[in-house]
C-alpha cells in the first residue's frame, strides 16, 4: 500500500472534523442534519465527524430548548456544559482566574481574584488551590488553562524570560509547574499576545488579519497581527514597544534602564504621578474615583501621560502600518474626549500616508478572555491540526 493511501484518508477525516467546528463555531448550535447542509458535507461523513468531535470532547449534544412539541430537535454545541477550560492573568498587583466553556463565553460567577503574592512558589500554590475548586465541579471536565503572563517569554520553551512589572516570574514555568499539580494541560501567552486573541474573538478585530494591539496599562505591550498571524519574532519576544527610550536620562524602569516608553505612557504611569502630587500611593482604580469625584486636578497628570502615549501609538503606526490600532487602558475614562485628543495628537507625529489608513479605536477584550481563547486554540488544534493558515479561527465570532 503506498504512503499516499494511508496518509490521505486521515488527513481528510481531519479536514471533515475542522469543516463541522468552522460550521458550528460560525452559526451556533445546528443538528446534524443542519450541520452536513451547511458544511457541504454528504451526511455520513458530517455523522463520523461529529462522533470524533464528541469523543474528544470538543462538542456536546442536547434537546434544543426551543423545541416546545413533538420530539425535541438534537443540537450540537460547542462544549460548555460538560466541559470547561480556565483562564489565569498573572499581573503587577492582582492575579484573575475564571472559567469558560469551549464557546468562549466567560462563567462570571465562577471568577476569583487574589493579590499577586510575593513569592513564585505562593503564586504557584494560590493559582492551584482556587483552580482546584473549578475543576472539582461535578460532571465538569476540565481540558486545560491557558494563563496570560506579562515580560519576556521564551515562547519554545513557555519560560519567563524578564518581566520588569512581576519578577517573580523570571526564570520560571508557570504553565509547567501548574500542569503538573493540576494535571491539565496549560499554556502560557503573552499578555498583549492575549489582548490580540480576545480582540479577535471577542472584540472588533473579528475577521481582520492585519492589525496591531497596544496594552498601556501596567506597563506597556504591543501584540502585531499580520496575515492572520501573530508575530512573535524568533524566540516569542517581538513587540517590547514599552521599553524603547524616550527620556535618556529619566526615570528608572524595571527593566534596568531609564526613561523607557512605560515609564511615563501608561495607567500605573498616571497613577504613579499622581501618587507623587499626593504624597501616598495610589493604583488607577483610585485615580479614576479621584477623577470622577471632581477630588484631584489631573490635567497636568495627563497632558503628559497622553502626550507620550501618542508618541507610542504614532510609532506603531509608522513601524508596522496596521489597518486597525487597538488601545488597551483605563486612564481614557477619566474625561470624556481624552482619547480622540490623543489620537489627533499622535496624528501629528505619525507619517501621514499610514496614519490616513489606520483606524484607531478602543479595546474591548479582556486578558481574561486572551486567555481563554488561547487554551481553546491549543485544545482544538492539537484534535483537528491546523491544515491551513488560519490561526485563531476556532473560536465562533460574537
Amino acid at each position: 500500500m503506498s504512503q499516499s493511501s494511508v496518509v490521505q484518508p486521515s488527513l481528510l477525516s481531519r479536514m471533515n472534523e475542522r469543516q463541522v467546528l468552522r460550521t458550528i463555531q460560525a452559526r451556533g448550535p445546528l443538528s446534524r442534519a443542519e450541520v452536513a447542509r451547511h458544511s457541504g458535507i454528504s451526511a455520513p461523513t458530517a455523522s463520523k465527524a461529529v462522533e470524533a468531535l464528541l469523543r474528544a470532547g470538543l462538542l456536546e449534544e442536547g434537546d434544543a430548548p426551543e423545541a416546545m412539541r413533538g420530539r425535541p430537535a438534537r443540537k450540537l454545541r460547542l462544549a460548555s456544559e460538560r466541559a470547561q477550560v480556565l483562564g489565569l492573568v498573572i499581573d503587577a498587583d492582582a492575579c484573575r482566574l475564571v472559567s469558560a466553556g469551549l464557546d468562549g463565553l466567560l462563567h462570571e460567577a465562577r471568577t476569583v481574584s487574589f493579590p499577586t503574592p510575593d513569592t513564585y512558589e505562593a503564586l504557584l500554590q494560590t493559582a492551584a488551590e482556587h483552580a482546584e475548586r473549578l475543576i472539582d465541579r461535578g460532571g465538569v471536565s476540565t481540558l486545560g488553562m491557558g494563563i496570560s503572563m506579562p515580560g519576556l517569554i521564551d515562547g519554545r520553551e513557555q519560560r519567563g524570560v524578564l518581566s520588569p512589572n512581576v519578577p517573580l516570574t523570571n526564570g520560571r514555568a508557570p504553565g509547567r509547574d501548574l500542569a503538573e499539580r493540576l494535571g491539565i494541560e496549560c499554556l502560557v501567552v503573552q499578555e498583549s499576545h492575549a489582548l490580540c486573541l480576545a480582540e479577535r474573538h471577542f472584540g472588533e478585530a473579528r475577521g481582520i488579519d492585519d492589525f496591531a494591539m497596544l496594552d498601556m496599562a501596567t506597563g506597556v505591550g504591543l501584540g502585531v497581527m499580520c496575515g492572520g498571524r501573530l508575530l512573535k519574532g524568533c524566540s516569542g519576544r517581538a513587540g517590547e514597544i514599552g521599553h524603547i527610550t524616550v527620556e535618556p536620562d529619566g526615570r528608572p524602569c524595571g527593566c534596568g534602564n531609564r526613561g523607557c516608553l512605560e515609564t511615563v505612557a501608561c495607567d500605573a504611569a498616571l497613577a504613579r504621578a499622581v501618587s507623587r502630587k499626593l504624597g501616598r500611593a495610589v493604583g488607577i482604580e483610585e485615580v479614576l474615583h479621584l477623577a470622577e469625584a471632581g477630588e484631584v486636578s489631573l490635567d497636568e497628570e495627563l497632558e503628559w501621560t497622553c502626550r507620550y502615549l501618542a508618541i507610542g501609538i504614532a510609532a506603531v503606526i509608522n513601524l508596522f502600518n496596521p489597518s486597525t490600532l487597538f488601545v488597551h487602558g483605563r486612564l481614557f475614562a477619566i474625561r470624556e474626549g481624552l482619547f480622540p485628543g490623543v489620537v489627533e495628537e499622535a496624528r501629528k507625529r505619525a507619517l501621514p500616508p499610514s496614519f490616513a489608513e489606520c483606524r484607531i479605536v478602543q479595546a474591548r477584550g479582556s486578558k481574561r478572555q486572551g486567555a481563554i481563547a488561547a487554551i481553546i486554540e491549543r485544545l482544538t488544534n492539537s484534535v483537528v491540526p491546523e491544515l491551513a493558515p488560519e490561526p485563531y479561527s476556532m473560536l465562533q465570532a460574537r
